[in-house]
């Protein structure tokens, strides 16, 4: 999810944009239409930058698995076992620091300025162990891949289920309540700005 998605969601609470342009962003950055391909593009990285340039090499016969491997099947265990409310949770905080990084970079005029404030929110989502949507797009599906798992629809259901749904609408939650929704009801409402950021997001789609 993405500081253009949230910022048409402040517009729409001001009720000033269609509810449909708002869930056609969430559809596209799901699947990948238009510019917001994230499935696509992690899918990508996953199976043909990792798995097939032999980056992530999964144990065959008498050969180790490697490093990246073994981090990877980590990844994929623990992210899996989460239950769908605690891996909902995780993504209401994780996409909750995610906006807030996007604010902070917004606020600078400057490069140096503009880094550190995503790094800091972002280092803390990591750190803390927070589940964001993108992210397991790739994290998941790249042990997948590398184990030799992709022609079973089994596999891919259940990160669906159980970790790609849950996540999802946590990260909705986080971005849309907790930063679009508090600013827009702290600083918005009622007020002409609202109406000026309702028609930068008309312009923007």
């Amino acid at each position: 999810m993405n500081a253009r998605l949230y910022r048409r969601i402040a517009a729409l609470l001001a009720l000033s944009i269609a509810l449909l342009g708002v869930a056609l962003l969430f559809v596209t950055a799901w699947h990948g239409g238009g510019t917001n391909g994230y499935l696509i593009g992690a899918l990508f990285v996953a199976g043909v930058l990792s798995y097939l340039t032999s980056l992530i090499i999964a144990p065959s016969g008498t050969a180790a698995a490697s490093a990246a491997f073994l981090n990877t099947q980590a990844v994929y265990n623990a992210k899996l076992s989460l239950s769908f409310s605690e891996a909902f949770y995780r993504g209401i905080g994780c996409n909750w620091l995610v906006c807030l990084a996007v604010y902070l970079a917004v606020a600078s005029d400057d490069t140096i300025g503009k880094i550190f404030g995503i790094f800091f929110p972002i280092m803390a989502f990591v750190a803390i162990g927070f589940e964001h949507c993108v992210a397991n797009m790739f994290f998941i599906p790249a042990y997948i891949f590398a184990n030799h798992m992709a022609g079973n629809p089994g596999v891919w259901g259940q990160f669906l289920a159980v970790n790609l749904l849950p996540v999802t609408l946590g990260n909705i939650v986080g971005g849309v309540i907790f930063v679009a929704g508090i600013y827009w009801w702290t600083l918005l409402r009622g007020s002409e700005k609202a109406e000026i950021i309702a028609d930068r997001a008309e312009i923007d789609s």
